[in-house]
């Protein structure tokens, strides 16, 4: 039972240690979920010209958003996931959808 006690601490450490080394792409993955959606989505149904159940099946990932609005008057997509909010916007025939900062 200590030994198996020993190695748990072992492992429990080196994981730590290895988020600490990790900690700045660990902070922004929360970013990606919503901004990876938005983009996609944004891609999908204005540059491709795809329906919006398509769309919404495309980019469905296994972490859930909590918000998704997509407003076809300006072309404009916002996401949230993980507590970020993020918005893509078509730019027209050429230069596709930009993240908006």
């Amino acid at each position: 039972m200590k030994l198996l006690r020993r190695i748990l601490l072992v492992l429990l450490v080196l994981l730590l240690g290895w988020g600490w080394l990790e900690r700045e792409n660990l902070w922004a993955f929360p970013d990606i979920i919503s901004a990876y959606t938005a983009k996609e989505y944004c891609s999908c149904r204005y540059v491709m010209s795809n329906d919006a159940e398509y769309c919404r099946g495309y980019v469905k990932q296994w972490l859930p958003t909590s918000h998704f609005s997509d407003d076809p008057a300006s072309k404009t997509i916002t996401v949230s996931g993980m507590g970020r909010r993020n918005s893509a916007h078509w730019m027209g025939q050429r230069q596709g959808c930009r993240l908006q900062p």
